[in-house]
């Protein structure tokens, strides 16, 4: 993975035209967080932006090749002088994007404060049964769950391999069975 090279004003957020990027954090001592994924079509940095902060608290990593695009945020966030239709629309889809990400962050908020890896980890395969079934591929190996999880990956792979022995789970790379999930 390679950062992404770009310089950005304050009042952009940007758009994936193609590609996926991950949004992660670095800490004090160079541990990774992975915060959210995003593809083609997607936007991020619209809390940023609109918000007016001066620094991004976070890297952008391009997971595969990306193409961004800059959007002005103020531009789209005001109505224009027209006060058209289309404008509106535009203002309402950003309010429900962000809207939509800050749901996405309560879940991971729920996933990583759980105390154990083993919580954290059964939290976020329970929630990924609820979206696909209990049969489901996550977009992570197994560093990156760790990283996503924000747990060690030798504890991630031992909760895995405890949690297989249980019956509790069938797992293989990023495939997981949820072997008593009832849909």
């Amino acid at each position: 993975m390679s950062p992404l090279c770009i310089k950005i004003k304050l009042i952009n957020n940007l758009s994936i035209c193609s590609g996926k990027v991950q949004i992660e954090r670095i800490d004090f001592y160079g541990n990774r967080s992975i915060m959210a994924d995003v593809e083609q079509g997607e936007l991020f940095g619209e809390s940023f932006a609109c918000a007016g902060a001066a620094v991004w608290p976070v890297n952008v990593v391009a997971s595969e090749d990306s193409e961004v695009i800059l959007i002005n945020c103020h531009r789209i966030s005001e109505p224009c002088s027209k006060a058209c239709a289309f404008h509106g629309r535009m203002i309402f889809n950003l309010m429900k994007i962000i809207s939509v990400k800050n749901l996405i962050l309560h879940q991971k908020i729920e996933i990583i404060s759980k105390r154990t890896t083993r919580e954290k980890l059964m939290t976020y395969l329970l929630i990924q049964a609820k979206k696909h079934g209990s049969s489901f591929t996550i977009p992570y190996d197994r560093q990156s769950l760790a990283d996503y999880l924000e747990v060690d990956r030798s504890g991630l792979s031992a909760e895995i391999s405890k949690l297989r022995k249980e019956g509790i789970l069938e797992s293989s790379k990023n495939r997981f069975t949820l072997l008593q999930y009832k849909e």
